[in-house]
């Protein structure tokens, strides 16, 4: 459990002074992939710095597995961030050192002998898909494979924390999702905690199992990220899932709407399983009523997949009403009556 209280980062220039993290409390269980999320500016990059201390906090604590980081000395600190690994956006690797010699890198610190270090340094190799690249440099190497190389160091100490700090905000979108593939992989393998800092919801909605949403230094917006996709609450929230569903997956609908002139129209919002249900077909075999399809769009999530569809239901009102009743009361689609146009 990482446990974090009253977390506070204040800058203090010749002009003002400036709270980078403010009063931020959070709860992180063992083994999950939690995301934090905010735009440019909000403090989640000082935020993930505070956790191993590379930022001093102003106030606060930090306790990973009942240890408070923010109370060590200097030497206690150095053993400590052996646990606690980290990426970076822009890869941060020696470019006068071969991938191989920039994994042992942290080994080599931590006075691991040779023979061990060379084992570590091939598992890792192999665990992140750079066999037959060992003795490349930096220079030679693909985006894709420079944070490869990254994450196989951040894991050299074998680290129980895994903190990633925009590590795909450089990538291509292809070479994004091989990256956030490996830390799912990594995760279900290893079993550590991944903190994963980031400005994207493709991102979170891809790998995370929870969510904060930061914004001026504080959450704003906390929870299981199915949970913040289905019912987002702050403005900031319903921007970032608009990046993945549009508004809420009703571009355009209003139009669409507005060019029927009879029945009802309705939102259905499918979740987990039930995006794999046949109930158009369904509904289309229990009642007598046509059903005509005017949008949707489904994403998959970390947790199973989120749609939304847009229905025209047509025919004579009880018949409508009755159907409406069998989706609410029989399955677990969310039903929305967006417009009655009778």
């Amino acid at each position: 459990m990482i446990s974090i209280k009253g977390l506070t980062k204040t800058f203090t220039t010749s002009n003002n002074r400036i709270t980078a993290v403010d009063d931020l409390t959070l709860d992180i269980k063992d083994g999950e992939i939690f995301g934090v999320i905010g735009y440019s500016g909000a403090g989640k990059s000082t935020f993930v710095r505070l956790l191993n201390r590379l930022e001093e906090p102003s106030a606060g604590q930090v306790i990973i597995n009942d240890q408070d980081i923010t109370a060590l000395n200097s030497n206690q600190l150095r053993l400590t961030r052996q646990e606690i690994g980290m990426i970076f956006q822009h890869f941060n690797l020696l470019w006068s050192r071969t991938v191989t010699d920039n994994i042992a890198f942290p080994l080599e610190i931590s006075g691991v002998p040779k023979q061990e270090r060379e084992e570590r340094v091939q598992e890792l190799i192999n665990l992140v898909g750079l066999n037959g690249r060992e003795n490349a440099y930096p220079s030679q190497l693909s985006g894709g494979q420079k944070q490869r190389v990254g994450i196989a160091r951040a894991l050299a100490n074998r680290p129980k924390v895994l903190l990633c700090d925009e590590a795909t905000s450089a990538l291509d979108p292809e070479t994004t999702n091989a990256i956030l593939d490996l830390l799912v992989d990594i995760n279900a393998k290893l079993g550590l905690t991944i903190i994963l800092i980031t400005h994207e919801m493709h991102v979170i909605r891809k790998i995370s199992n929870q969510v904060a949403v930061m914004e001026e230094g504080k959450i704003v917006e906390q929870g299981d990220v199915l949970d913040v996709f289905l019912r987002p609450e702050q403005p900031v929230t319903k921007k970032f899932v608009k990046q993945i569903m549009g508004s809420n997956g009703d571009d355009g609908a209003e139009e669409l709407v507005n060019t029927y002139d009879s029945g009802k129209i309705v939102r259905l919002h499918f979740i987990g399983d039930t995006t794999n249900q046949a109930l158009i077909s369904q509904m289309a075999r229990s009642f007598n009523i046509d059903i005509n399809i005017l949008q949707g769009k489904i994403t998959q999530m970390q947790q199973g997949a989120y749609g939304t569809l847009f229905v025209q239901m047509d025919g004579e009102k009880a018949e409508i009403d009755r159907a409406i009743t069998y989706i609410t009361d029989e399955t677990s689609v969310e039903v929305e009556v967006v417009r009655n146009v009778e």
